[in-house]
């Protein structure tokens, strides 16, 4: 694993899975007024993340101060960021269960990609997001699914949980630099901006990328 030079500026990572409400948190932090980096070029850093080489991932994080969903929400890359820059701060989002995240996932590429059906491989593979073979590529590398069904319920959930035990293995003890958060929670907006420093503009999060 590469691992880029330390800087001593701190950024916000919304390191949840998609499907989580991190276009939500995208949202709720421009509002704040942070400059959240630009998601269809961090997606192209899938291959990146694929080989576990961080160095233009990191330099990536020179162009924002926030930063959401593939590549920051995948395992391995928080550990990285962490190290590159000291005092950051670090946003799980999470669903209520592990059920509602998948049907989540499941619901909303369905509508993108499978013309509201569950997608086969080759409605991925035909996908044009971000390029064509992006979204087969990305669900092979972060699920490592059997072959031909790229939707296994069980290979993707236990991905799911997995990266929600990691994190929280990783930053115990550090209540300051993690937030686990469901924004379907009350209070969860509250909970947001008391861990960013800011004041809340709103009640509630707002809701962006409606699965259903």
């Amino acid at each position: 694993m590469q691992l880029p030079v330390q800087s001593r500026e701190g950024k916000v990572f919304c390191i949840g899975f998609n499907k989580t409400g991190t276009t939500s948190v995208r949202v709720a932090l421009e509002e704040l007024g942070y400059r959240v980096a630009s998601q269809p070029v961090a997606e192209l850093f899938i291959t990146d993340w694929a080989r576990r080489d961080f160095s233009r991932i990191s330099d990536f994080c020179q162009t924002a101060d926030a930063f959401q969903d593939i590549p920051f929400s995948l395992p391995y890359t928080y550990q990285t960021l962490d190290a590159s820059f000291p005092g950051s701060k670090f946003i799980l989002t999470i669903r209520a269960n592990s059920e509602m995240w998948y049907h989540s996932l499941v619901v909303f590429h369905s509508k993108l990609f499978g013309g509201g059906k569950m997608p086969t491989e080759d409605d991925l593979a035909r996908a044009d997001y971000c390029y064509r073979g992006w979204v087969l590529f990305a669900m092979r590398t972060i699920y490592a699914y059997p072959a031909g069904d790229p939707y296994n319920k069980k290979c993707l959930i236990r991905a799911y949980e997995s990266h929600i035990a990691s994190v929280q293995e990783y930053f115990s003890g550090r209540s300051a630099d993690l937030l686990t958060v469901d924004l379907a929670t009350k209070a969860s907006y509250q909970r947001f901006c008391k861990f960013l420093g800011k004041t809340p503009l709103r009640p509630f999060f707002p809701w962006e990328n409606r699965g259903s």
